[in-house]
C-alpha cells in the first residue's frame, strides 16, 4: 500500500480546536472533512494526515517554527492557509506588519520549504466572508494578490477559497460564525474544494 503524509498548516481556521498533544487530531475545521473525503477517494492509499495549525498564527509565526513544524515533519504535501491574522492584528494588537513584511515572511518560508523539503506545496487564499469592515476587506484583497503571486512562484497548487465563497448566494452566516471561522457548512464547503485542488498532487505522487 502506498503511503502519503499530508501536513495542514495555518492559523485557527486550520487548527479547529484540535488536541495539540496529538498531531493526528484534525480538530473540527476543514481538515476533519478533508480526511474523510480523501480516504473515501483513495481507499488503497495509507494517508497520514498531520494538523499543526495554531490559532492566532501569522506568517511570522509559521516562519518562526519552520524547522520543527514544517521541515522535520517530512511531509509529501504541505498545505498552508494563513494571512487573516496578519491583517486583523494590525488593529487588534497594533502590530505594524505591512504588506511588504507579510510577503517577506511568506516568501522566506516558501524558499526554505523548497530548499529543505521534498514536499509539494499548496497555498490557500485567506478569506473573509461578509462581516469584515470595508477597510479590512480592502487589505485582505491586497494580501490575496501577495499569496497568488507567491503561489505562482513556489506552489504546486493554489486554492482561491475566498473567491469560491463569494461566488455563492448563501448568506455569510451559512459559511462562517464571524466572517472568518467556518461553520460546519463552511468547513465542508472548504473541504470539497480542498480535495478537488489537492487530488492532482496526490495523483502525481502515486503515479
Amino acid at each position: 500500500m502506498k503511503r502519503i503524509r499530508l501536513l495542514f498548516q495555518g492559523d485557527s481556521l486550520t487548527d479547529g480546536d484540535r488536541d495539540r498533544s496529538d498531531i493526528h487530531n484534525l480538530g473540527n475545521s476543514y481538515p476533519k472533512y478533508v480526511a474523510a473525503m480523501l480516504r473515501e477517494k483513495y481507499p488503497d492509499v495509507e494517508l497520514e494526515l498531520v494538523n499543526l495549525g495554531i490559532g492566532g498564527d501569522r506568517t511570522d509565526s509559521l516562519l518562526a517554527r519552520a524547522d520543527a513544524d514544517f521541515v522535520e515533519v517530512d511531509a509529501d504535501i504541505i498545505s498552508i492557509l494563513v494571512g487573516v491574522n496578519d491583517v486583523w492584528n494590525r488593529y487588534d494588537f497594533k502590530i505594524p506588519n505591512t504588506d511588504e513584511v507579510i510577503e517577506s515572511n511568506y516568501r522566506t518560508l516558501l524558499q526554505k520549504l523548497k530548499q529543505e523539503t521534498h514536499a509539494k506545496i499548496m497555498l490557500i487564499q485567506p478569506y473573509t466572508v461578509g462581516y469584515a469592515q470595508a477597510y479590512i476587506r480592502e487589505e485582505m484583497l491586497r494580501v490575496h494578490a501577495i499569496v497568488k503571486r507567491l503561489a505562482d512562484e513556489y506552489a504546486d497548487a493554489y486554492l482561491p477559497i475566498d473567491d469560491c465563497f463569494w461566488s455563492r448566494d448563501e448568506a455569510p452566516e451559512y459559511f462562517t460564525r464571524d466572517g472568518v471561522h467556518p461553520t460546519e457548512n463552511g468547513a465542508r464547503f472548504m473541504a470539497e474544494h480542498y480535495v478537488e485542488c489537492i487530488s492532482p498532487l496526490i495523483d502525481s505522487i502515486l503515479n
